[in-house]
Order: C-alpha cells, then structure tokens, then sequence
C-alpha cells in the first residue's frame, strides 16, 4: 500500500499558532508530513534557517506531544523550487494553509502551476478563524516596532515570544537595531 507524504512549505519566520494549526490538520490526512522550511527571496528574514529549524522542531515537538495520534512529522530546510524538493522526497501533495480569499487567489496560481510543471497536487487547509489574520509578517512588524510580545501569546508558542524578545534585546541584531530606533523616535 502506497504511503501518502506530504510537505507542507513556507518560510516558517517565525512559525505562528497558524501554522501549527494547520500542521495538525494536515497530520490527520496523510501517513507523514514534512514541515520544509524554505527560503523566500521577495521577503527578508528575520531569523536565520539553523534558527527557524530549531524554533519549528521544538515547537512541533510540544504540539505532536500535545496531540498525540495523527501522522508523524518531520523538520527540514531545502533551498531552490519546493516542487524540486516535493519530488525529492516523494511527497503526494504539497500542503498550504489559507487565511482568507486573498490567500486562496495566489496560492491556486500557484498550485495550478505546480501541477502543470511538476504534476504534484496541492491540498489547502483553512485554518482556524482565529488565526485568519496572523500572519509572520505582521509578528515581526509588531516586534521591531516596541509591541508588547505577551500580547502575541494567541498568535505565536511562546518559544516564539522568547526568541523574539532575544533578538529585540540584542543591539547588534537587525531587530534590535530597529526596536532601538524606533524607540529612539517615540521618545523624540
């Protein structure tokens, strides 16, 4: 009997509730499932991928300890087309979260696209509502402009909240800098 993987991509910086959401769903509908970290060039990151591998580790550890029984799952970085990588490990479908309608327009382009050129199929789950605006970008914007991180905890694992709050501290981070430039002109 043939085994159903999937990888479920995206650039995971920082992984969010959302994604975790979503990973748990995609676990009751496949045999194994990879988390792949990849890298996205339109966007910069902010944590490097030996961090982002080892923050999505153990957070998928404490959610597979968490919820027990669903598929298993593993974490791994690749570079270059996930359609490459889903080929290389033998995946059936390519699993996405969606957000909203927005989402779902970009991402059946690109589906459709990954079908055409790769024959790979796509799965989308939708995530929970409460995570239907939480999204890397907006963490990262809350965190570089003096948010308060404790009000994150509905949106990120709190091993997110941590990194966060070490990067911000770190005056020699880029996050660091930019948190003491922004307080820099709130007191201005």
């Amino acid at each position: 009997m043939a085994r159903h993987l999937a990888v479920y991509t995206g650039s995971f910086d920082p992984i969010t509730l959302g994604h975790l959401d979503v990973l748990a769903r995609a676990r009751t509908m496949f045999d194994e499932v990879i988390l792949a970290i990849g890298h996205n060039p339109s966007k910069p990151a902010l944590f490097s991928f030996d961090e982002r591998l080892s923050l999505a580790r153990a957070c998928v550890a404490d959610m597979v300890e968490a919820k027990p029984g669903g598929a298993p799952v593993r974490v791994e970085v690749y570079s270059g087309l996930t359609v490459d990588f889903a080929r290389q490990v033998g995946a059936a479908a390519i699993v996405r979260g969606i957000r909203n309608v927005s989402d779902l327009a970009a991402e059946c382009q690109l589906a459709i696209t990954n079908r055409q050129v790769a024959g790979i199929e796509t799965v989308f789950v939708v995530t929970g509502e409460s995570f239907a605006y939480t999204s890397s970008s907006l963490i990262k914007q809350i965190a570089a402009f003096g948010g308060e991180l404790d009000k994150l905890r509905p949106l990120v694992p709190a091993r997110v909240i941590t990194a966060l709050d070490r990067k911000r501290n770190d005056p020699h981070d880029p996050l660091g800098k930019l948190a003491a430039e922004h307080h820099g002109e709130a007191e201005g």
